[in-house]
């Protein structure tokens, strides 16, 4: 950085109207999946990146300040958030199908590969993801105007305007990519919640009770047709009953 110049002071705004309903907490209701906690994290998360921006600015730390609130910082912002609600979903699902396996006394095996195996909690957790992939070069262009906004001096104040601006921006457009997180949560929940009605109607087999029973009977009315002398029994059979039951 050139000492030489008079650089224009850095003036964090304020994020906290950007962050809408993510800082508000006005989001889609459900008992199945509350996401208060993971709303909470990002704007969070958000919120102390702008006062660690605005300390290290107080302190003269330009370049500091404009990294605490760089594209690094805004994306693992969002990255954290997924793999929360992707982590409390996982847990959900699973939880509500092996209740409805254990609800119809579903063999321990039979519930145990029940719910989300790895390859599905990663297609899970890439769908959740997806809703925030218009984020990218929002994030990138705010690492864009910062670049310009590092050395600005009063001359190049729109340089600064610009940086602020796109902060702003990326704030709302993180609300709206919550808000698309919250529509894709929800078509998760509607499609596990059929699967988990699909593991309620589950019935044991009734099969091996019908061989079962049927070989039964067959030997009871074998034994029947032996004993009452229509048929000649076996040799070990004879062996058997004259030691059980001998003359």
């Amino acid at each position: 950085m050139n000492s030489t110049k008079l650089l224009l002071p850095l003036r964090v705004p304020e994020l906290g109207p950007s962050l809408g309903k993510l800082a508000s907490g006005a989001q889609r209701r459900t008992d199945y999946l509350p996401l208060d906690a993971a709303r909470y994290q990002l704007a969070t998360r958000i919120i102390e990146n702008v006062g660690e921006a605005r300390r290290l600015a107080a302190n003269g730390e330009r370049s500091s300040a404009l990294e605490a609130l760089g594209r690094e910082s805004w994306q693992e912002a969002w990255n954290e958030a997924v793999a929360s609600v992707a982590e409390t979903l996982t847990t959900r699902i699973t939880e509500h199908i092996r209740a409805e396996a254990k609800a119809v006394r579903m063999g321990s095996r039979r519930q145990a590969r029940l719910g989300l195996d790895e390859k599905l909690q990663r297609a899970l957790s890439a769908r959740l993801g997806a809703a925030g992939a218009g984020l990218v070069p929002v994030f990138d262009s705010v690492e864009r105007h910062a670049a310009l906004a590092l050395d600005a001096t009063a001359l190049e104040r729109e340089a600064v305007v610009a940086w602020q601006e796109a902060l702003q921006l990326a704030a709302r457009r993180v609300e709206s990519a919550w808000l698309d997180l919250e529509l894709v949560v929800g078509q998760e929940v509607t499609h596990w919640l059929a699967v988990g009605d699909d593991v309620a109607r589950w019935r044991r087999p009734l099969w091996p009770v019908v061989v079962v029973g049927a070989v039964a009977v067959a030997i009871a009315a074998w034994l029947g047709l032996v004993f009452g002398g229509y048929v000649a029994p076996p040799a070990w059979l004879e062996r058997v009953w004259g030691w059980a039951f001998p003359r």
